[in-house]
């Protein structure tokens, strides 16, 4: 199991991985095999910058994952702009301080040095002008004057003939080496630094030479740190021979080498760094006049030290200095800072918990949890966001439980229109002469209008259309409701005409159906059943094949359409609507059908359907389409007379249902 575990955590690596952990074994084994193999430093170069980049590579994924959340990324965004840019002023404003600290050391370095080499330049012009007579006395009288400044002074005063006056009695001063001319600085003799300056005057040359202890260097600023001297700069081909060092320490120093603590000073604060400053100088070689070296004057100090001498800062004094001031300042802007980052991190807060808040509750609605609700705090925009999400939230579940509600409605509509299919009467060609086609077109799922045709007899149709007022379900329940009673008057009908023939004794012929009679009953049967609102127009027929004539009772229904050579009549309207008044009366008409005649009985979904500019289709479109088209076959009339009406509308919708019933007698 561990195998397999371990190879499948290889298998996810890539080939960078994979280079990088190969290029890793071949190093290690290098190393160990031949560590000193050029193949081997190769490969390890490459194992380092392979490594380098999957760190890279690895870095940038965990940076990524880290600020995924908006929180972490804000924190990141407040780092970058305000933390970030304080550290680097911070770290600019402390490096500015050690390089202007450390210019300092340097100047001060470099004028104490002028002074006194310029001091020691002085005493030997002056004893270069000294007559002959008077030079002893004249030594005596510098040496007494430096000696205090400079221990360990050494004085040569050569004549033009060559005599020697040395100071003190004792000094081992040489005479300068042919090839030096007048100088002023430091100077190595022995290996060993000195301050020296060399005079040729008009009447005598003279050499002062101090040895450069540890003592002088110390002592030329105080409690500015540890100040060292050192050669630089060896040719190539110069050896050892050629460095230098500070001379011992003198006896008459000991005094000043008491008082003077050298070292590093402490530091005055955690920002107090190191510092290591100098400059460089040239020096005087005494055996090759030709040949000046470079030496480094330099201290080990901190930013403190040159700044509390350069501008008299006592730092343990309690008045109002300038580093209690600039450390007073610091604190301030680091408060300031601190503060600043933690209203940053307040704000940035809010608006995360915001946004979280925000994205568990679209995690709820995405797992279908609708009710989930944001607890909104404050009276801010983001406060606004989450009353918002809520009463979208709140809108969505409405929405969804009406969704379901129409989702629930549409499928008892769909079985409403199955229902409603299945009450339409069976297709039939015709009966004898006469030819019939019908169209129904619901404007929604269910329809209103009422169409039907039914055999009475073998030479007898019944023909019926109605339209229910309204749409939908209360009308299709009040149009089945129609077709029922219309059905049981017919049979009820029919059964009578049975009964008498049977009772007569002779055989059973065509029931005479009264139209008015039945309508009536109709109407009667409409009226104590439904609703007082609830009405219907009504239109009902009987054709008689043996007769050619057409009986019928139109209860106030659009009056039929006969197109009869070219010409168009209306039929009679001789009774009101059914279902509304139970004193209404209705009459029969009767119209003798020729061959070649047309019937188009039709709802008012053909003619009132308006266009875009609330004009009807109208009748007289409705005539002229039925003349242009009397002599094609009763469905594709139908068909056409639909077309031109869905056309004149331009919608896809229905305003109405429409419903037409054509009956050709051939």
């Amino acid at each position: 199991m561990a195998l397999k575990g371990w190879q499948h955590k290889i298998g996810n690596l890539g080939w960078l991985e994979r280079l990088f952990a190969a290029a890793v074994t071949l190093g290690v084994l290098g190393q160990w095999l031949e560590p000193a193999l050029t193949l081997t430093l190769l490969v390890q170069a490459a194992a380092l910058m392979l490594g380098l980049v999957v760190v890279w590579r690895y870095g940038i994924r965990a940076v990524r994952l880290a600020i995924w959340r908006l929180r972490n990324r804000l924190i990141v965004a407040y780092l970058f702009i305000a933390v970030v840019p304080m550290l680097m002023l911070a770290v600019l404003t402390l490096a500015g301080a050690w390089a202007v600290s450390g210019q300092i050391a340097a100047y001060l370095l470099s004028v104490e040095m002028d002074r006194r080499v310029g001091q020691l330049k002085n005493v030997a012009d002056s004893l270069g002008r000294v007559a002959p007579q008077a030079r002893i006395e004249a030594i005596r009288r510098a040496g007494f004057f430096v000696r205090d400044r400079f221990p360990g002074v050494e004085i040569l005063l050569k004549d033009p003939e060559g005599k020697t006056v040395r100071y003190p009695e004792d000094a081992t001063l040489p005479e300068p080496p042919a090839g030096h001319t007048e100088a002023a600085g430091l100077m190595i003799r022995k290996r060993t630094f000195y301050v020296w300056a060399h005079s040729g005057g008009p009447r005598s040359e003279v050499v002062v030479a101090v040895p450069v202890t540890r003592a002088f260097l110390l002592g030329m600023v105080p409690r500015l740190g540890d100040i060292q001297l050192t050669p630089l700069g060896l040719r190539p081909g110069e050896g050892r021979g050629l460095e230098a060092r500070v001379h011992g320490p003198l006896p008459e120093e000991a005094a000043q080498a008491a008082a003077l603590a050298g070292g590093v000073p402490p530091a005055v604060n955690m920002m107090d760094l190191p510092l290591k400053w100098g400059i460089s100088m040239q020096a005087s070689d005494w055996d090759h006049p030709d040949r000046p070296r470079t030496v480094f004057l330099g201290v080990a100090t901190r930013i403190s030290g040159p700044l509390s001498i350069m501008f008299s800062v006592d730092t343990s004094s309690t008045g109002p200095t300038m580093l209690i001031l600039f450390t007073v300042v610091t604190l301030v802007f680091f408060l300031v800072e601190v503060s600043s980052v933690w209203i940053g991190v307040n704000l940035s807060r809010t608006i995360t918990s915001a946004v979280h808040d925000l994205y568990e509750a679209t995690v709820h609605i995405r797992q279908g949890d609708l009710s989930h609700r944001i607890q909104v705090m404050g009276n801010d925009q983001l406060a606004e966001l989450g009353t918002s999400f809520n009463i979208m939230a709140g809108n969505l579940e409405r929405l969804l439980e009406s969704e379901k509600e129409r989702q629930k409605m549409q499928a008892e509509l769909e079985i409403a229109r199955e229902v409603q299919a299945q009450l339409h009467p069976k297709p039939l060609a015709g009966l004898g002469s006469l030819r019939v086609a019908s169209v129904c077109n619901a404007a929604r799922m269910v329809s209103g209008d009422y169409f039907d045709y039914q055999a009475v007899s073998e030479t007898q149709l019944a023909m019926v259309l109605g339209d229910v007022a309204g749409k939908g379900i209360s009308a299709a329940l009040l149009m089945a409701t129609l077709q029922s009673a219309m059905r049981s008057q017919l049979r009820q009908c029919i059964e009578t005409a049975k009964a008498a023939a049977v009772g007569q004794g002779s055989g059973y012929g065509a029931p005479k159906v009264s139209t008015a009679k039945l309508v009536s009953n109709l109407n009667q049967q409409l009226y104590a059943s439904t609703a007082p609102e609830k009405y219907a127009t009504f239109f009902f027929s009987v054709y008689d094949d043996e007769t050619g004539e057409l009986t019928y009772t139109n209860a106030g229904h659009l009056s039929p359409i006969l197109i009869r050579r070219g010409e168009a009549m209306h039929l009679d309207s001789n009774g009101m609507v059914v279902g509304a008044f139970p004193f209404a009366r209705y009459g029969e008409s009767r119209v003798q059908l020729e061959a070649g005649d047309l019937l188009v009985i039709y709802t008012d979904g053909i003619t009132e359907p308006e266009n875009a500019y609330g004009e009807e289709f109208g009748e007289e479109r409705l005539v002229e389409l039925l003349k242009a088209n009397a002599e094609r076959p009763e469905a594709e009339v139908a068909a056409a007379v639909v077309e031109e009406v869905v056309k004149w509308t331009a919608s896809s919708e229905l305003q109405d249902d429409m419903t037409m019933l054509l009956a050709r007698k051939v």
